[in-house]
Parts: C-alpha cells; sequence; structure tokens
C-alpha cells in the first residue's frame, strides 16, 4: 500500500462492528439457550476465528454477513473439537474461551498464528488454575499452545495485576461453571462490554467501582444483539479529520462505552472540534454519530486510569501528537509490549523514520511536536494498529508512505483502505 499526501477529506464513513463485543456476542450465544440473532457482526478474521472455534465443539452457527445466527446449547452444550482449536490472529479468542473450556468437561488445544504464541498467557493461566482448572503452556513457556481440561470450579476472589478485559472476562465466563461467587478487581477499570452483555443474557452480575462480580445461576438465554460501530476502528477517521487541513467527516453509529471513548476525551484535551450526533443505545452499548472537523491540536499528558479506555488508539494518538504544537507524553502504557507487536518499538521506530521528534520509555513515549514528517517505508510487523495509523499518517507526510503488509488491516477492518479512499 503506497500513501500520499492528500489536501482535504470530506464526507462520511460506517464503521464495521465492534470486535470486542462481536467476539462475545457469538461466544455468549453459543453457551445460552436457544438463538441469538447477531446484527452487524464484524467479518474480520479475528471474528471469524471465533465463529470457526465454537463450530469445531458443535456449535451451529449461519453466518450471512452483517446477520450471523447462533444456535446456543446450554452453558453445558459443547461437545470436545475434533482436533486443535485455531485462534488465529485473536487474543480475545484465545483468552475468552479458556474461560469457557475451563469449566468443560472435556479437555481441548487452543492454538494460534506466530503472533499469538508471543502473547503472554500466564494472566490467564494463574486464575483459572485457582479457580481449579487444568491449564498449561504445552511448550512450558507461559505462551501458546495452551491444553486446557476443565474441572471442578469453584469461584474465586481475584485481584489483577494489569487492567484488561480478556483476563476480567476469562475468569468471569470460568465463574459460570464455578460454585460459589467470582469476584475480579482491576487497578483500572477496563473495557465493560462482557459485564453488558452477561447481564443481557440474565446473568447474576454487578459491579462495585473496579470489581466485577458474578453469582452462577441458570442458563444464558439466547438475544437479540445490535454490535455498535468500532470506536477503534473509528479512531482512524477521527484522528485523519482532526489532523488534515479542510476536512470533514461524519462517522457514522459509534460505540460510545465510556469504557472505550478515552479518543474522544485524549481529542478534545488537545482541542479537537468534535461533535456527538444522534445518540442512541442498543443491547445496553450506547452510539452516536461523531463529526470532527480539521483542528489546531496541542500537546497533553496520557497517563493513568484513561489508558485502559484507549489502548488500541495510542498508536494513532501517537501519530497525531506528531502534527500537534507542543509536546505529548504518554504514560502507564506498557501494556501495548505484548499487542500484535511491541506497539511502543515499532511505532517509535516507524515514527522517527517519517522525521517525528520521539522518544521510547519504560512504559510510553514522549513526542515533541510539530515537526515535518515525510514519506517513509513502513514495515507493518503484520499488525492492523500499525498499518492504519501509517495510512493516515501519510496522508499529512510530504511524499510518499510505502506500508509493508498493509494486508493485515483484514484481521480487524477489511475495507478500511477503500472507506479512507473515498473520503479523499
Amino acid at each position: 500500500m503506497i500513501v500520499s499526501k492528500t489536501k482535504r477529506l470530506r464526507g462520511e464513513v460506517s464503521i464495521p462492528g465492534d470486535k470486542s463485543v462481536s467476539h462475545r456476542s457469538v461466544m455468549f450465544g453459543a453457551i445460552a439457550r436457544g438463538t441469538t440473532e447477531i446484527h452487524h457482526y464484524l467479518q474480520g478474521a479475528d471474528c471469524l476465528s471465533t465463529i470457526s472455534c465454537f463450530r469445531k465443539m458443535g456449535i451451529e452457527i449461519d453466518n450471512r454477513g452483517e446477520t450471523v445466527l447462533v444456535r446456543g446449547k446450554g452453558l453445558r452444550g459443547l461437545t470436545q473439537p475434533d482436533g486443535v482449536l485455531d485462534c488465529g490472529n485473536s487474543g480475545t479468542t484465545m483468552r475468552l474461551i479458556s474461560g469457557i473450556l475451563a469449566g468443560q468437561p472435556f479437555g481441548a488445544v487452543l492454538t494460534g498464528d506466530d503472533s499469538i504464541r508471543k502473547r503472554p498467557m500466564n494472566r490467564i493461566m494463574e486464575p483459572l488454575g485457582l479457580m481449579g482448572a487444568h491449564i498449561r503452556s504445552t511448550e512450558n513457556n507461559g505462551y501458546a499452545p495452551l491444553e486446557i481440561l476443565g474441572g471442578h470450579l469453584h469461584g474465586i476472589s481475584y485481584t489483577s495485576r494489569v487492567a484488561s478485559a480478556q483476563v476480567k472476562s476469562a475468569i468471569l465466563l470460568a465463574g459460570l461453571y464455578a460454585e460459589g461467587e467470582t469476584r475480579v478487581t482491576e487497578p483500572y477499570l477496563s473495557r465493560n462490554h462482557s459485564e453488558i452483555m452477561l447481564n443481557h443474557f440474565g446473568a447474576d452480575i454487578r459491579t462495585e467501582g473496579t470489581c466485577a462480580i458474578l453469582r452462577p445461576g441458570g442458563e444464558l438465554q439466547g438475544r437479540k444483539i445490535l454490535v455498535p460501530g468500532d470506536i477503534s476502528s473509528a479512531a482512524y477517521f477521527i484522528c485523519a479529520g482532526l489532523m488534515v487541513p479542510d476536512s470533514e467527516i461524519l462517522i457514522r453509529n459509534v460505540g460510545i462505552n465510556p469504557t472505550r471513548e478515552g479518543i474522544l476525551r485524549v481529542s478534545r484535551a488537545m482541542g479537537a472540534h468534535i461533535t456527538l450526533l444522534d445518540e442512541q443505545s442498543g443491547s445496553g452499548e450506547p452510539t452516536a454519530d461523531i463529526l470532527v472537523r480539521s483542528s489546531s491540536l496541542h500537546g497533553t499528558v496520557i497517563e493513568g486510569a484513561i489508558i485502559p479506555t484507549l489502548i488500541d488508539e495510542l498508536p494513532m494518538i501517537a501519530a497525531m501528537a506528531c502534527l500537534a504544537e507542543g509536546k505529548t507524553v504518554i504514560r502507564d502504557a506498557a501494556e501495548l509490549k505484548v499487542k500484535e507487536s511491541n506497539r511502543l518499538e515499532v511505532m517509535v521506530r516507524c515514527l522517527k523514520a517519517m522525521g517525528a521528534d520521539v522518544t521510547e520509555t519504560d512504559d510510553g513515549m514522549i513526542i515533541e511536536g510539530g515537526k515535518p514528517l515525510s514519506g517513509a517505508v513502513i514495515d507493518s510487523r503484520l499488525d492492523h494498529r500499525i498499518a492504519m495509523t501509517f495510512a493516515v499518517l501519510g496522508l499529512c507526510a510530504e511524499g510518499e508512505t510505502r506500508i509493508l503488509g498493509s494486508e493485515c488491516v483484514n484481521i480487524s477492518y477489511p475495507g478500511f483502505y477503500e472507506d479512507l479512499k473515498r473520503l479523499q
């Protein structure tokens, strides 16, 4: 993919379904009784991996594109897969399914691509083991492949060292099969899509501050799910509209869950012109159309409790900070090191290649904005967030920006480049 500087961006775009909500809708539908009808399901590679895994465990899933029907068989309705469950590039698939498998009366092996086999799994292996599951890394290195044999589970009160919706969700899903109450406390509140959806499916779940509390009860019941547009995908168009001069973009039907909309708060703190229109709520998830206009941006400090609400958007925010006046400091973001790539290292290297003044720190980066940028060859490391970030930043740089491995956007946003081109 080659990107060149553009004069302006105008028009509107409809964002594909939220990846986190899409994953969970299939998973929860599979272990619920009856049919779950999912609208605006994300047809990216990660979410298709989730469908594939549950089909291998005996669940009938009718994927009609934007609409997916899941014929759930209840909490005890899954069957032992014939072969390994391949999670592809999806950490959400692997970690959340591990929680479900922890309560099954059969064994299974989970694996994925090269990237997944380098992402830390001890963070779920520890709490699931404490609940009574038999779970091990087959290579004894804390990474996938994972071998899981469900056990007789009991509820635990677990304090997570990281604010991670995947860790929290894995424990809560195991808690559906456990005796007694399960509690998960985080240092900061992470995405709460699992709590919202578990409640929607009829689970006994509540929250107290940063603690999620689940009591096992009866069967979950199939539901209708309206998947909002993914704010992590919308972030590229939000930042593009703010960065490119003389631009105005309307982004339709975006999820604005308070645990996900840190990108809006940070952008406004940097001086962004952002307006929310037609705010609604479906399946417990609030949505809005987002109108963005070119803005004079300035640096800011991003740290603490806001980090889990924009962890996937930090690469795009860092790129935007290069065009802002003054200094931007990102702290408490060490989690970026264990994503599809080491996003801290990759972002710093690639931003420097384009002429940015950026310094990597132990848990973030320092960016001195306002320096002129030039096109460069960008190795995406097959990380979809990196590829999309530099496709946008390339619109603001002199010359051509060439993105290697650009096809990796199919993981979360197969039509990204086409949508971006239509605005030019």
